[in-house]
């Protein structure tokens, strides 16, 4: 049995994976705000399931609930970074409270996470980081400013933990999708076009996961760069 940790474990791409990984036998420690749905699903796995309350713009206590985590769970072989939260428009529409949730969510509270866990996997010299980007992250777009700094600031973040972490035998991966279908989209005005291929799946996402934590430790998957096979908006109707 192997021990993950997952944050955003209780809605879309983060559900998915926490879902799968206990199909598989494995441990969850799951972080997340409302854990309904999750529980709805996984009660076959309740067993092997670590739900942990957690609001991640709240950076004052974070630390501390990352220094218990550390405490009770010393052996982590996965860390799977999806909590992330989205919102658009022109800079001078953003308030400074908001500015401060997205980057606080988007890309602190994960420094907060691995700066309080890293210690320990790279003293077992084992262990995946795996982040969820976007394709924001590698190019900004307009009404994105604050979104595409925070995922090109998470990017920025993993690429330097793989140099970082490689003595310690420990593996990072950043997996940029464009467009998922996912819970993402509920508060916003805007969401994928309506065909299948106008849109990934959460499964399409997990399936790049689950690549990257087969891979043996001898390799390194740097970067995943995923899309639809058309990438389509659309603005909701009012």
């Amino acid at each position: 049995m192997l021990n993950y940790l997952i944050t955003g474990a209780t809605s879309g791409i983060g559900k998915g994976i926490c879902l799968r990984l206990l199909s598989q036998g494995n441990r969850v420690i799951a972080l997340g705000r409302d854990f309904t749905k999750l529980k709805a699903e996984s009660k076959k796995y309740t067993q092997n399931l670590i739900e942990v309350p957690c609001e991640f713009s709240d950076l004052g206590s974070l630390p501390e609930k990352f220094k218990s985590i550390g405490q009770q769970h010393d052996k982590i072989d996965g860390l799977i970074c999806c909590a992330g939260i989205g919102q658009f428009g022109s800079l001078e529409e953003f308030s400074f409270l908001d500015i401060d949730k997205l980057m606080n969510v988007n890309f602190k509270s994960h420094v907060y996470l691995i700066k309080s866990l890293i210690p320990a996997m790279k003293k077992n010299k084992q262990g995946k980081l795996i982040f969820l980007g976007s394709e924001s992250g590698l190019q900004g777009g307009r009404y994105g400013a604050i979104y595409c700094a925070s995922k090109f600031a998470l990017r920025g973040f993993a690429q330097s933990l793989r140099h970082e972490c490689s003595r310690s035998n420990i593996q990072v991966t950043t997996i940029n999708p464009g467009l998922v279908r996912t819970p993402f989209f509920d508060d916003l005005d805007f969401e994928p076009g309506p065909e299948v291929n106008h849109a990934l799946s959460v499964d399409d996402v997990i399936e790049s996961i689950m690549q990257v934590l087969l891979m043996p430790n001898k390799s390194n998957i740097d970067e995943i760069n995923l899309s639809p096979m058309q990438n389509v908006v659309i603005k909701k109707k009012s």
